[in-house]
């Protein structure tokens, strides 16, 4: 049984409990707003899941990923504030993107700091391609420019990290729910006053990992847990793939680094007007277009550097 068919049973037991109750002229008024909630949250759960059906069957039968479906963490890192403003701008590049390509875009988490700083954020980008095309932005972006707080025109280096997670098929990764830790909390940002006053805020631990997720954007707890769960079981698939499910820390190491300065895939250079992507060793000169979402040729170039490395041996 999957999480989705796990949710909808425990919701029906309760049902049926609530119902037995009826009977009871001292319960009866009690159960009836239970039942009537229930009710509630199994719609909500049916619908969340009606709405997430077009992404499945798209996977290859020979891919455990769904090459349409790309889960996003961008952190700022080393920098101070100025870190926080280009995970910003990160951010803010890969939603002008999504809009280019007509990918859905539904953020599970975010975490700021002030004057519009962004600590942490987790998106979900679905769409055509979408993983096949984000997988090569793992890694520590690094800025060189002027802060606008800066007085004296003397250039910061800053950086950000970003961990782009593929969607798992269900059936490849098995979670045993004794082994997951469960935490409602309140959401401390948008999305309306049911969000903000009822515990639907969720993290989720697995145990034997030590792997925390949290989701707290959606208005019901159930939407919740089960982004949470999809996001969960795509870093365990990381882990297994990895074989170092004994060192998280490793492995998180090995995509996005420490965030240090001098672990860098890419340099957006203010004053230069220039991209670099180390991994490759190619610049762009048009920084402004690409923070506007114009990745096309950044992406093009990762992937054709990547089916040319490939050996025979790899067909």
């Amino acid at each position: 049984m999957d999480y989705l068919q796990q949710q909808l049973a425990e919701i029906d037991q309760r049902i049926a409990e609530a119902n037995k109750l009826l009977d009871d002229p001292e319960l009866k008024d009690l159960a009836e707003l239970e039942i009537t909630e229930l009710k509630k949250q199994k719609q909500e759960l049916e619908q969340s899941a009606s709405t997430s059906s077009p992404n499945q069957g798209q996977y290859d039968q020979a891919d455990e990923v769904n090459p349409n479906v790309a889960n996003i963490e961008i952190r700022a890192a080393a920098g101070g504030d100025e870190a926080g403003l280009f995970a910003g701008d990160l951010l803010r590049m890969y939603l002008r993107l999504s809009e280019t390509q007509q990918w859905r875009v539904e953020e599970l988490d975010r975490s700021e700091g002030g004057l519009g700083q962004i600590k942490q954020v987790t998106l979900q980008i679905k769409g055509k391609g979408a993983y096949t095309a984000l997988k090569f932005e793992s890694g520590v972006h690094r800025v060189q420019r002027v802060p606008k707080t800066e007085s004296s025109g003397r250039i910061h280096t800053s950086t950000a990290t970003v961990a782009v997670l593929p969607e798992i098929r269900e059936t490849e990764v098995y979670i045993n729910p004794a082994e997951i830790e469960f935490e409602a909390f309140r959401s401390g940002g948008a999305g309306g006053q049911n969000v903000n006053k009822v515990n639907t805020a969720v993290r989720v631990k697995h145990l034997p990992t030590g792997l925390v997720v949290t989701a707290q954007t959606e208005r019901s707890q159930l939407q919740n847990r089960e982004n949470a769960m999809n996001l969960l079981r795509a870093k365990i698939w990381e882990l297994e793939r990895s074989k170092d499910v004994g060192n998280v820390e490793a492995e998180r190491a090995k995509q996005v680094g420490t965030g240090e300065r001098n672990e860098k895939i890419r340099t957006y250079n203010y004053p230069q007007n220039r991209l670099t992507d180390h991994r490759i060793g190619k610049s762009w000169h048009n920084l402004e277009d690409i923070l506007e979402g114009h990745l096309g040729p950044v992406i093009k170039a990762l992937q054709e550097a990547t089916d040319f490395s490939k050996s025979p041996e790899d067909e």
